[in-house]
């Protein structure tokens, strides 16, 4: 098959989204078909065409940026010639593009598939309360015109209120989780170097320094923690600075993360690559995932933790609370109290031993091969029932 996939960042912006995207393209390349992606040219660096791990990489110049979007004229051109060029369109959303993607899938008899990755909620003002109804109206016309919408969990697309509309449509695939395995020594010496081995519990996070992140949670959490573990520390990787519309929000959280820093108890990693992540998760007590809002539907880090016999506290989000639920491998905190975050972390500290997982099943879950397997059988029927697949 000829699959076109379609989203506005592809690597190597880093999100959760692009992550996914990323993964899924580079499996189904494995698997023999022929994938390209189109995405924005956000950043003029990047080239406007390239092969990645198997993946025709194909951007289109941006002209303007608005908040998290972008604006690119050329982008319905590129997207007609190569829709027609090929044989599956496959989105991922939210994406303001998407509709018109999606009606040239129409037009031209391409099954037209969505991966509906979170509902956008950005940060309440005039500004932003617009670019949510255009982004709102967007993804709804492309749902009407997809031939057919998959979500990570039944439980955050019965929360939805954009997917609880197309009910009709979902297909629940869950997403890809890899990591490498870790360089010889190099657990170790991640232990040495941010000092984890020294009989403290070590709390890590990983995400972007956004606001819906939630790490004011775990920031107002930290007292009641040290009052009883006065050397605990956590390990914050991922981007931390310049990031996306989020200045107001590190802004604010900085004196506070500050404070921590000059006494031990945080440390921020900066991005780590896969590599550094696997040594980053066996260091480990446990990982939280405090997220606020459904802007996070799943939580990948958690299957990657997990993947290391790593607990988790997540917040009670629907989607977000699966892992832990799924694979009883943690435990949940109602959204946004602090106060459940420091009791179910010490719940682990305190019961560490209960937290063990089979690692090798967990890992053939969510292996990409294996969620590449069900996207593919998908677009075989989808192909078959437009009467452009045989058999």
């Amino acid at each position: 098959m000829k699959i076109l996939t379609v989203l506005t960042y592809y690597r190597p912006h880093t999100s959760g989204l692009t992550i996914y995207a990323e993964r899924l393209a580079r499996a189904l390349a494995r698997r023999g078909h022929e994938v390209t992606v189109m995405t924005a040219q956000y950043d003029k660096s990047l080239p406007l065409e390239e092969m990645m791990e198997g993946v025709h990489v194909v951007r289109v110049p941006v002209a303007v940026r608005i908040s998290k979007g972008v604006l690119a004229p050329g982008f319905g051109l590129a997207a007609t010639k190569l829709v027609l060029s090929h044989d599956v369109v496959q989105m991922h959303l939210p994406q303001f593009d998407a509709p018109g993607v999606a009606l040239r899938g129409r037009l031209f008899k391409r099954p037209a598939v969505l991966t509906y990755h979170c509902d956008l909620r950005l940060q309440p003002n005039p500004f932003n309360r617009i670019v949510n109804a255009v982004v709102q109206f967007q993804n709804h016309m492309a749902g009407i015109l997809a031939d057919q919408i998959v979500t990570y969990t039944r439980d955050y697309a019965d929360h939805s209120p954009y997917l609880s509309r197309f009910s009709h449509k979902l297909q629940t695939i869950l997403p890809p989780v890899e990591l490498p395995e870790a360089r010889p020594g190099a657990v170790a010496a991640f232990a040495r170097e941010h000092k984890t081995g020294e009989d403290r519990p070590v709390i890590g996070m990983a995400a972007r320094l956004a606001a819906e992140k939630g790490v004011e949670v775990l920031l107002d959490a930290l007292p009641a923690l040290l009052e009883k573990y006065p050397r605990a520390q956590v390990l914050f990787a991922g981007q931390y600075q310049d990031v996306l519309s989020e200045q107001a929000y590190s802004d604010r959280l900085m004196p506070t993360i500050k404070k921590y820093e000059a006494s031990g108890h945080w440390k921020f990693l900066g991005v780590l690559n896969p590599a550094q992540m696997a040594a980053f998760y066996p260091n480990l007590d446990a990982l939280v995932v405090p997220s606020l809002n459904s802007t996070e539907a799943f939580g990948l880090v958690q299957i990657e933790a997990m993947l290391h016999n790593v607990p988790c506290v997540a917040s009670a989000l629907p989607g977000v609370r699966q892992p832990v639920l799924m694979h009883k491998m943690g435990e949940t905190a109602a959204i946004g109290s602090a106060e459940e975050l420091a009791q179910r972390l010490l719940e682990i500290f305190d019961h560490q031993d209960q937290y063990r997982c089979d690692t090798d099943e967990l890992a053939r879950t969510y292996d990409p091969d294996s969620i590449a397997a069900a996207y593919e059988t998908l677009f075989e029927r989808l192909l078959k029932e437009k009467g452009r697949l045989n058999g």
